[in-house]
């Protein structure tokens, strides 16, 4: 699966975690929970 550059931005970010849950990615941040994403 690509990773869309949205979730590429949002990675950088700290605290961010990429997880993989049943072939969806997400991103999660517990610092900034504004900067979630899922994709897929």
């Amino acid at each position: 699966m690509k990773v869309r550059k949205s979730l590429r931005a949002l990675k950088s970010r700290p605290g961010a975690q990429v997880v993989r849950r049943r072939g969806v990615t997400y991103v999660i941040n517990k610092t900034e929970p504004r900067f979630k994403a899922r994709q897929g």
